[in-house]
């Protein structure tokens, strides 16, 4: 039920972007963004949750949480990065959404090389 609550306030707010934006096309855009954080905020009690479940698989399988954790990293790397760059291109600024796309990428990248270099060690060990 909760996507149908998201998807009623992202209708809600496109509809009151549309009649704003003939009348005052900058206040579409706070309408907008607006919208916008709402949802992003009632999305962290789905990452609560989520980090909830974590927590207790760690309980019952020795996981280490650094892997855990890196995901993690990356999956909000993503999640703020696309908010962000979608926020720029509602707006106009398709440039600037277009280096916040290639900066989450290049950071997502810049995480995931020690468990990279974790991979390649494990199988120099087993081909040793």
């Amino acid at each position: 039920m909760d996507v149908m609550k998201i998807a009623v306030l992202g209708i809600a707010g496109l509809i009151l972007c549309l009649m704003v934006k003939e009348v005052r096309p900058e206040y579409a855009t706070y309408i907008s963004m607006g919208t916008g954080l709402c949802i992003l905020l009632l999305a962290t009690g789905k990452l609560q949750y989520l980090m909830e479940m974590i927590r207790k698989m760690e309980q019952y399988v020795p996981i280490d949480t650094t892997y855990l954790y890196t995901l993690l990293k990356m999956i909000g790397i993503t999640y703020v990065g696309q908010f962000s760059a979608g926020l720029c291109k509602d707006a106009g600024y398709s440039s600037i959404a277009s280096q916040i796309e290639i900066f989450s990428k290049l950071s997502i990248l810049v995480l995931s090389m020690p468990i990279l270099t974790s991979l390649m060690d494990s199988i120099q060990g087993f081909l040793t």
